[in-house]
Order: structure tokens, then C-alpha cells, then sequence
């Protein structure tokens, strides 16, 4: 009888354990982040691009750092219309000591490596190479790490293209991701020739970096998750 029960007590007090971790864990499944959408475009500014017959770029990741909770500049917006912010210079010379490679940033990888063609991406024209949800909030810069460049110059030979440092490249343009809204970063480069080397690096175009913000619609509604 004794046995009998210390066993039936032990039970109760395992199975109350077992329930108060499911009610803890259903409590904090319940307390998740807002988030919006995250589109990301590049393009292509003129640089020294005109030197180029092919700019083949390869991009499988990203990285994003949160800022403080300044307001970035906008205007009013509808379902027909985008705000946009635009920064103010052109090509930046970015060294390797100015990039940002610390803990505080976040890593997000493609689920497949994403390639444009910067000589198509001119005159206004952009290519689209992630869609996604972030938690909404400020963000400092966003960090596009472009893995390869396959380059043919309007002569035939190879173009030797690299980025500062074979880091990221870095835009320092703040945006926002807001709750139920898709925000478009559009991030613009280009490469830009090294004196007499001969090769090129490929450097961020400020003037060219922009985001807008817009009500998703049904063909953007649906965005990758993060990872």
C-alpha cells in the first residue's frame, strides 16, 4: 500500500510538472514580435560601368544593424504612392576600417544566391533579390555581401572586380521596418576603377541608395521568413 502510494504521488507531481512547462511554453509563444516587410533592390549608378560589357554580381547574404529609435524623413503615404528618403552624395569611398563587423549586426542568408547584371541595372532600373518579414523597428545600414563578380570589360578580356577589403558592401542609409507595411531599400553601386591596375572595386553610390515605404499588395503580400 505504501508503494502504491509514493508511485501514485510521484505521478501527480511529474505530471504537474510536465503541465506548468506546456503552459510556460505556450506563454511565451504567445508574446511574438510585429514585424514588416523587407524588400531589397539593387541597382546600378555611373561609375566607370561604361567599361563593361557583362557585371555579373553574385549575392547570398545580408546583414542589418539596429538603430535608435530616431525617425527616419518621410511623407505621407497610400496605397497608390511610396515616401522615399534619399541621401544626399555620390560615390562613396568606403575603406575596409570603416565597415562595421561587429556582434551588434544581424546575419540573414538568401535561400539561394541571387546574380544581377549591374549593366542591365542603369537608367532607373532595379533588380529585386530578397523579399522578406523583419521585427519592426529603426535600422542603422543595411550590409550586402556580394560573394562573386563575373565581369567581361567591352574589349573582351576579364574584368579583375572586387569590394573593399572582400567585405560587405555597407549603406548607410537608416530605414524602418513598420508593422503590416513592405519597406524597399534600394541599394546602388557600382565598380569603380582603381588608377592604373587595371582592376575595379565596387563602391556604394549614396545619391543612388534609397527607401520607400508602401502598403503590401497581393503580389508582394507574401514574403520570405527570416531565418
Amino acid at each position: 500500500m505504501h508503494d502504491t502510494t509514493t508511485s501514485r504521488r510521484t505521478y501527480l507531481r511529474a505530471a504537474g510538472a510536465v503541465g506548468l512547462a506546456g503552459v510556460t511554453a505556450l506563454a511565451g509563444c504567445s508574446g511574438s514580435a510585429s514585424t514588416g516587410t523587407l524588400a531589397t533592390k539593387v541597382k546600378d549608378a555611373p561609375g566607370d560601368i561604361s567599361d563593361f560589357e557583362r557585371c555579373v554580381v553574385t549575392v547570398q547574404e545580408f546583414w542589418v544593424k539596429e538603430g535608435d529609435d530616431t525617425e527616419t524623413e518621410e511623407t505621407t503615404d497610400t496605397e497608390e504612392s511610396t515616401d522615399t528618403t534619399e541621401s544626399t552624395e555620390s560615390t562613396e569611398e568606403v575603406e575596409e576600417q570603416d565597415l562595421d563587423r561587429s556582434d551588434e549586426r544581424t546575419y540573414y542568408e538568401y535561400d539561394e544566391p541571387q546574380e544581377a547584371d549591374l549593366v542591365q541595372l542603369q537608367d532607373g532600373n532595379t533588380a529585386l533579390v530578397d523579399e522578406r518579414e523583419l521585427e519592426t523597428g529603426t535600422y542603422a545600414y543595411l550590409q550586402l555581401d556580394v560573394s562573386g563578380v563575373d565581369a567581361t570589360l567591352t574589349d573582351g578580356s576579364d574584368a579583375d572586380v572586387g569590394t573593399p577589403g572582400e567585405a560587405p558592401l555597407q549603406f548607410k542609409e537608416p530605414f524602418e521596418i513598420r508593422e503590416n507595411q513592405r519597406t524597399t531599400f534600394t541599394a546602388d553601386f557600382t565598380p569603380v576603377k582603381r588608377g592604373q591596375t587595371g582592376s575595379y572595386l565596387l563602391q556604394p553610390v549614396a545619391s543612388g541608395t534609397e527607401v520607400s515605404y508602401s502598403e503590401p499588395t497581393e503580389d508582394t503580400a507574401t514574403a520570405t521568413p527570416s531565418q
